[in-house]
């Protein structure tokens, strides 16, 4: 790992090895840490393993394709200006090192879980009547769900081993997209616009919104307070970089109509079951300025990475995800269009899929 990036920005070909030997260490231990895990399940709780598709080597190699051309475009990014390439190389490590051995105090009770299909195991202290009910479930056999500050300590470190090292990468894919539809206010003071992250959970993405728009004002919202709490620790410790962050339904925003100039939305919509999805994307429209830029970034589906359909079809297998199957099969595109977005494309990235609306300029549903 690089400890210090800044001595490698005067040489960009030392700085793009020092990235591409940070990836290729992170996927490793990824790898092996899943590795390791699942060997350790078998071994303790066999009843706990989920019964899963074979992978063939053939969908292995174009995974690990994938993965490359997803870093590759990162680097290309963040060489081009669309963020800070010190970007690449910030993460809380010291912070994730520590945290690491909880990963696996915490694995005995993920088993259990998953052994006695247990998806509402939530702390005792929690109001049930302030969530909506599909929130109330161990979403990954989560410890805790999403409501205690363990689990949103350990979500960020249990993503990035989950994609290998990639979740960031991925994440940084509605940067570009974000500044683009931005350009359409370019006649404004940075200062005056407005980002709202929908779902923040930690503020992984606030946090990249910030590198490269630093003078923008972010709001964040999430229905978590634990989550929200670590967002805070991670975005708000110095003078003037405040985000503001916000308890909410994103069916309800608690915003007034068109006070937004761009609105993002990642890895949310595969958590939701379908008319809660369409109430967000509903909610997203009336918030965001006309002219204003919505980028959605989520699971990839089967219409656009079918050969990766045994891996789509394995990952509700493995993880509790009761409304994945349902999303991997849903027309997001069409959807987007019923809440009245246009100018509707996207791409994919790895294992993320990255959609990018515009709300009309005249602001009326068709």
């Amino acid at each position: 790992m690089v400890s210090n990036p800044k001595r490698f920005m005067a040489s960009p070909s030392l700085t793009k090895i020092a990235y591409q030997t940070l990836q290729g260490g992170k996927s490793l231990a990824g790898l092996a840490h899943k590795e390791l895990s699942t060997k350790l399940m078998e071994l303790l709780a066999p009843d706990a393993m989920p019964v899963t598709n074979p992978i063939p080597t053939e969908l292995m190699k174009d995974l690990r394709g994938s993965m490359v051309a997803l870093e590759n475009l990162d680097w290309e990014e963040a060489e081009q200006g669309v963020y800070p390439v010190t970007q690449l190389f910030k993460a809380p490590w010291m912070e994730w090192a520590a945290r690491y051995p909880l990963v696996w105090l915490d694995l005995p009770s993920t088993w259990e879980r998953r052994k006695r299909r247990r998806t509402r195991d939530l702390p005792n202290q929690i109001d049930p009547d302030i969530y909506p009910d599909y929130y109330l479930q161990n979403f990954h056999h989560q410890t805790d769900g999403y409501l205690s500050d363990h689990s949103a300590e350990l979500y960020d470190l249990q993503v990035e081993i989950l994609f290998n090292g990639t979740a960031d990468s991925m994440r940084r894919r509605i940067l570009a997209p974000l500044k683009r539809g931005l350009k359409r206010f370019r006649h404004r003071k940075e200062a005056s616009l407005r980002v709202l992250d929908v779902a923040t959970g930690t503020g992984s993405t606030l946090k990249q919104i910030r590198g490269a728009l630093p003078d923008i004002e972010l709001l964040g919202l999430d229905l978590s307070r634990a989550y929200l709490r670590q967002a805070s620790r991670y975005l708000n410790h110095r003078d003037g970089d405040l985000a503001q962050l916000i308890r909410g339904n994103a069916e309800q925003l608690p915003f007034a109509n068109e006070s937004m100039q761009g609105i993002t939305c990642v890895f949310l919509l595969h958590e939701l079951p379908w008319r809660a999805r369409q109430n967000v994307l509903d909610e997203c429209w009336r918030v965001l300025e006309s002219g204003g830029v919505f980028v959605l970034a989520d699971s990839i589906q089967i219409s656009d990475s079918p050969k990766f359909s045994s891996l789509l079809d394995n990952f509700p297998k493995i993880f509790h995800e009761p409304y994945y199957k349902d999303y991997i099969n849903d027309d997001i595109e069409k959807r987007l269009h019923s809440s009245g977005f246009t100018g509707v494309t996207a791409q994919s990235h790895f294992m993320t899929r990255v959609w990018t609306a515009t709300k009309p300029s005249e602001g009326k549903k068709s």
